[in-house]
């Protein structure tokens, strides 16, 4: 009676041995399939439409081919859901079959899908999906449009003034208003008539000489006359002339904070204001003159050194676009937009004034949406390819 139950025990131990065995066999026989299943394929980053079971690079644009991340859910060819449109030669776009083919260098025309093609929203552009991993892997950065204070600095080179003829044209005028001033109470109208009309031609001379009507109305005939135009000297301050360019006009008026610097004194900065603008523009260089007020206590700046200046100009509260976004070809300016889940799209935009790192932004793009502001030039890429496969071609 115990001899049959160790029997019994001993066939049930068989058994169960048995089926592991067998489980484990199978587990390893369905894992070597998937595996099999699962091989590994490898992708271009900026066209991803290419594919091919080697390393190496992509036949299209020349870059290094990423592997594609298998997935569990859905078999290789479930990669690309959606409607099979037809295929296209990798090497030419515009060369297309209904059915799978190679083209004369024997390599395999690329499936093209309904979520692959855009109509061109900008003429010879069209929109395109770039993936999460395509993002990290050409660095694809954007920004959210927002309204902000834009500042420019004007940068001009210049030199310390040394002015005779401004500074005898403002002896003129100070003299001419000491004139006015001491006849005031004489009872000849014509001495009157004589000493107005002194003052009205020495002030248009200084007007023609670029000072502001401030300036000239300083002169009242009980001010010294500035001998800083042409001693200098250390015991007030000196007037820096700066050129700026015609673009540049705009953008500077009195008032404006100046930074003046000198390969005199490296690292020094000598700051000051602009007082005016002259009203006549050079029709040798298209330049401007500005003149700036500088403070000038230690002596160190002298009568025509070289200097360079910085003139901070605030161009207000307006749309800010920023500058890496924008691709200006010259016949017109594109941004790429983030619409979400990966698809980019072209724009064209118009910008106003250029500032420290922005541009204004008339239209194109509304504030809050994200323009993209880094690897521009691929993007743009796959958007001038995509546009050649447009939903409106002919197959053939």
């Amino acid at each position: 009676m115990n001899l049959m139950k160790r029997n019994i025990l001993l066939i049930g131990l068989l058994v169960v041995l048995g089926g592991s065995f067998t489980g484990y066999w199978l587990y390893r026989r369905g894992h070597s399939s998937h595996a099999a299943h699962q091989q590994t394929r490898y992708q271009c980053p900026m066209h991803p439409s290419y594919t091919s079971d080697k390393q190496g690079d992509c036949p299209i644009c020349g870059m290094k081919l990423v592997e594609i991340e298998p997935t569990e859910s859905a078999p290789q060819d479930a990669a690309k859901p959606g409607k099979l449109l037809y295929y296209r030669n990798p090497m030419n776009p515009q060369a297309t079959s209904p059915v799978p083919m190679k083209d004369s260098m024997g390599m395999d025309y690329v499936p093209v899908y309904a979520e692959d093609v855009f109509a061109p929203s900008v003429a010879g552009q069209a929109s395109t999906v770039v993936s999460d991993q395509k993002k990290r892997l050409i660095g694809m950065k954007s920004e959210a449009l927002a309204r902000r204070r834009l500042k420019f600095t004007v940068r001009a080179s210049g030199s310390v003034a040394y002015d005779p003829e401004l500074y005898n044209a403002i002896a003129e005028h100070h003299s001419a208003m000491m004139s006015r001033e001491n006849v005031k109470d004489s009872p000849w109208p014509d001495v009157h008539e004589r000493a107005e009309a002194l003052v009205r031609a020495s002030a248009l001379r200084l007007r023609q000489l670029g000072l502001s009507e401030s300036q000239i109305a300083a002169y009242t005939g009980k001010e010294a006359v500035p001998t800083n135009l042409l001693l200098g000297g250390s015991d007030g301050s000196v007037w820096v002339y700066a050129q700026i360019y015609e673009y540049e006009i705009a953008s500077v008026r009195p008032g404006l904070e100046a930074e003046i610097t000198t390969p005199a004194y490296p690292g020094r900065v000598f700051r000051g204001r602009v007082k005016s603008v002259d009203p006549n523009l050079s029709a040798e260089t298209r330049s401007l003159r500005v003149r700036i007020e500088v403070p000038n206590p230690d002596g160190l700046l002298k009568l025509e050194m070289f200097v360079n200046a910085a003139i901070k100009a605030d161009l207000g509260v307006a749309l800010a676009l920023p500058e890496g976004a924008l691709l200006d070809s010259g016949a017109r300016k594109l941004v790429f937009v983030e619409l979400g889940e990966g698809r980019i799209e072209p724009r064209e935009v118009r910008v106003g004034r250029e500032a420290d790192g922005y541009y204004e932004l008339l239209s194109g793009v509304r504030e809050g949406e994200k323009v993209v502001t880094t690897a521009n030039f691929l993007i743009d890429s796959e958007s001038k390819l995509k546009s050649l496969v447009a939903p409106s071609k002919e197959k053939r």
